[in-house]
């Protein structure tokens, strides 16, 4: 553990899952796309992506996948792990 970054580095992992839609695919390349523009450090898996930095920056990487896929249209769920041992 990092005990000097302790609560301000988390790691989060997320699997956003698109509802209803057969461009699935495209609905989550644009949830990828927002996390590339973090400048976060991040883990793209099968079934989820792990993002790590900073706890403000990855709350407000939420909110905007909420907002931005929210304005687009877009029905999902989205399962988030958040856990503040960096794991370094």
């Amino acid at each position: 553990m990092c005990p000097v970054e302790k609560g301000n580095i988390v790691s989060c992992q997320l699997s956003f899952i698109p509802i209803g839609n057969e461009e699935y695919l495209d609905e989550i390349n644009k949830v990828l796309n927002l996390i590339k523009k973090t400048g976060l450090e991040y883990n793209v898996g099968i079934l989820s992506t792990t993002v790590r930095g900073y706890l403000k920056i990855v709350l407000d990487l939420i909110a905007d996948i909420n907002k931005s896929m929210s304005i687009s249209g877009c029905s999902y769920t989205m399962n988030i792990l958040l856990s503040n041992t960096c794991g370094c």
